[in-house]
């Protein structure tokens, strides 16, 4: 049986990861319809119809301005996939090529990288969104860098901790008494060995983005009006918790689908990737 059917049987059968890939499927065809297509304007004012209540018209009500809740979630999604694509790509990059430079070099470098990765934690997503709006303005760019740089440090120590412990394998021993150099071990031998590894911590940071961004929209330092935001959705139900409360229930579901949905696909690839729980399945 060829690898890649042994992969897919393997991964049908696995609950967390059948589960957490139908959720994520769910949020990346909410996007995808969002472009071409919802059920009202997202944007659009309707001030005579506010707060209405869920119907065939408004399949989850009106907000407070007259908005469609409905268009309004599937056009907050793309937000949230872009903000996750982009901020997990920036510390995957440059956090994975810190960490194997941490491993390939040791000593000071190590050192320094570690660090620096240690000063980078001080300043969290939150803090530097803070920081860069304060300079650049708030808005979309502005969350994607400052989840992007906290992403940094994770990649950095993930990629560091597991490439040490494959330059300590023997197959990386035979290759150093073959002659091979230090960054031709890296890409030939400790990079292919550690890529589960890497793919496993970008779904879980993609998940934190997620998250952060809805965190960063509630508190206007992220995706500005009049663009959707399931963050920001919460942000304006707060004013009418007790004449409206599901105004704030349908982004929060929203939310917590989507990360449930990373979270569990995350689980079910590290136990799919990994060569000892894969044979026991």
């Amino acid at each position: 049986m060829p690898a890649h059917d042994s992969f897919v049987r393997r991964a049908l059968r696995h609950p967390s990861f059948a589960i957490g890939g139908a959720l994520t499927l769910l949020l990346i065809a909410a996007a995808l319809i969002s472009l071409v297509w919802t059920p009202h304007p997202a944007t659009e004012i309707d001030i005579p119809n506010k707060l209405l209540a869920p119907g065939a018209a408004h399949w989850f009500g009106t907000d407070s301005l007259g908005r469609d809740i409905a268009s309004q979630l599937l056009v907050g999604a793309q937000a949230s996939i872009v903000v996750g694509v982009l901020a997990v790509l920036i510390g995957f990059s440059f956090g994975t090529a810190l960490g194997l430079l941490a491993s390939a070099r040791r000593g000071w470098v190590e050192e320094g990288v570690m660090r620096l990765s240690d000063f980078t934690f001080a300043f969290p997503a939150l803090l530097t969104a803070i920081l860069l709006g304060a300079i650049y303005g708030p808005g979309l760019a502005t969350g994607i860098v400052a989840i992007g740089l906290f992403n940094i440090p994770v990649f950095a120590r993930v990629t560091r901790g597991a490439a040490n412990s494959i330059w300590a394998r023997e197959f990386v021993l035979a290759a150093r008494a073959a002659g091979k150099g230090r960054w031709q071990i890296t890409f030939d031998h400790v990079l292919p060995n550690i890529a589960s590894a890497l793919i496993v911590q970008a779904t879980n940071q993609f998940a934190t983005a997620i998250l952060a961004e809805a965190a960063l929209s509630y508190l206007g330092l992220g995706t500005q009006p009049p663009t959707p935001s399931w963050g920001r959705m919460l942000n304006e139900a707060q004013t009418q918790m007790f004449q409206a409360p599901m105004l704030a229930v349908y982004p929060g579901v929203a939310i917590a689908l989507a990360v449930l949905g990373l979270n569990l696909m995350g689980d079910g690839l590290r136990d799919l990737l990994d060569p000892k729980l894969a044979r026991k399945r």
